[in-house]
């Protein structure tokens, strides 16, 4: 299901996106490689992102974890990222990461987006409880939970390792439906 507003869409993973995607994740390689290593490995070249892409599309097909971009409408950019992941269909709970290119942070592109995809993963998708992972000096995203209504819940120890560092503690937010 797509999404659109007056200045961008979210759309699901497409084969078209994969330039694209490695468009986004190349120029946005100092942002992303603490908290997003894996999605900036997997797209460091226009072949790894078709791998990647194709990867994302069998995923979202089998609902294993579904993953949305965020395009410009005006040049089509890709300007980020949202995955709903981390599904346990027993117990209808997901979790949303989101990364968005500097060039677009604190513009609502991330809040618009996680508010949205959080009431598709309620209303079409079954789930009744969302989380969003982050680390406490990712003051951008610990906003975006909170203007989208998640709640702090707890901090989950050592639940997260960046590429060359020690494990770190994380806070955990939730919405429920």
């Amino acid at each position: 299901m797509q999404f659109e507003f007056d200045d961008y869409i979210i759309d699901p993973i497409h084969e078209k996106y994969a330039w694209r995607i490695c468009d986004l994740v190349t120029v946005n390689a100092d942002r992303f490689k603490r908290f997003f290593p894996v999605t900036l490995a997997q797209n460091l070249t226009p072949t790894l992102s078709t791998y990647f892409v194709d990867t994302k599309i069998r995923q979202f097909h089998k609902k294993e974890e579904f993953l949305y971009v965020l395009k410009e409408l005006e040049n089509r950019t890709v300007i980020g990222l949202v995955y709903i992941k981390e599904l346990n269909w027993k117990t209808k709970q997901g979790e949303l990461a989101y990364c968005i290119g500097y060039q677009y942070e604190g513009k609502g592109y991330t809040t618009q987006s996680v508010k949205t995809l959080s009431k598709y993963a309620f209303e079409e998708l079954g789930l009744r409880t969302l989380q969003i992972i982050v680390h406490k000096s990712n003051l951008s995203s610990i906003r975006v939970a909170e203007k989208c209504g998640y709640i702090w819940k707890k901090t989950l120890s050592k639940a997260f390792t960046p590429p060359n560092e020690n494990p770190l503690n994380m806070e955990l937010y939730e919405l429920y439906k």
